[in-house]
């Protein structure tokens, strides 16, 4: 558990309890927004350690929704103004990432922004394709190819 501003968040390590917990459970902004807003082109991400080793690996232009469902005040603050999305959410191995990418890029695209979809390596979310060895050369050849 580590503190988030003014929350608490928390991951399992051990395998034995749901990977992620957000504590209490609603949500505000975009983490991360003051910052990312300054880009012309974002990357969207679900999680904290997602936004760790992006922003460790030199992409000031990331930010984090907690999650794949962004709420009202997420949404406005992505359509403030045009820019390029690009969602980097979980490439899970069941699908349930890459159709909440698809969903929010629909969204996106009819609010009037450029959404890509970035694809990870199966089983894998930007966390993991950089533990696994990816670096962040390997991450923009990714952002290059997004759809």
């Amino acid at each position: 558990m580590f503190p988030l501003e003014d929350n608490l968040y928390g991951r399992s390590i051990s395998g034995t309890a749901p990977p992620h917990r957000f504590l209490p459970g609603a949500k505000g902004g975009l983490y991360g927004w003051g910052r990312a807003s300054q880009h012309p082109s974002i990357i969207l991400i679900e999680g904290l350690f997602d936004y760790a080793v992006l922003w460790q690996a030199g992409f000031p232009n990331v930010t984090c929704g907690l999650g794949t469902q962004l709420n009202a005040q997420q949404l406005d603050q992505l359509c403030c103004g045009p820019r390029t999305v690009y969602i980097a959410f979980d490439a899970d191995a069941n699908g349930s990432g890459p159709q909440a990418a698809k969903r929010l890029a629909d969204r996106l695209q009819a609010e009037g922004l450029t959404p890509l979809i970035v694809t990870l390596p199966e089983g894998h979310d930007p966390n993991s394709f950089f533990v696994s060895g990816g670096d962040a050369s390997q991450f923009r050849a990714l952002l290059e190819t997004a759809r």
